[in-house]
């Protein structure tokens, strides 16, 4: 499969798929729940769990912004893009707490379908390659 450079074969491709789809309902369940984020920039006291959650999408999202450096083919990129996204827009909504970026939990539910849907392509196109059949040398 020409184009990729991390997601280089159909087991990754659906690795990559897992991770998206847990964290998808991970991010809907926490948009359900509409537990405000009271963001760590304001002047009030921040529990440890707002800190630990902080530093968590701040690795997340530079790794994944790493991932979208180093992706070649314009699929991998989206995917890579979207979860940055998702990530980033975490990163920024438990910074500066729902009042300042109440949208981010809306744009990381969307980024994070949009990446489920461009992994479902890669993983058929895989898929795909794998049952033609191969074609004869003569």
């Amino acid at each position: 499969m020409g184009g990729f450079s991390i997601l280089t074969n159909r087991k990754r491709a659906i690795v990559a798929l897992a991770h998206s789809v847990v964290f998808l309902l991970i991010a809907v369940r926490q948009m359900v729940a509409a537990t405000p984020a009271a963001g760590v920039w304001l002047p009030s006291t921040v529990r440890p769990g707002t800190w630990i959650l902080c530093g968590i999408f701040a690795i997340v999202s530079s790794i994944l912004l790493w991932l979208l450096v180093i992706s070649r083919g314009w699929m991998e990129k989206f995917y890579f893009a979207f979860c940055t996204i998702s990530a980033g827009s975490g990163l920024l909504r438990t910074a500066a707490g729902d009042q300042t970026f109440h949208a981010g939990l809306y744009i990381r539910v969307i980024m994070l379908v949009s990446a489920v849907l461009v992994g479902l392509l890669i993983v058929r196109r895989y898929s795909g390659a794998q049952s033609q059949p191969a074609e004869s040398s003569s």
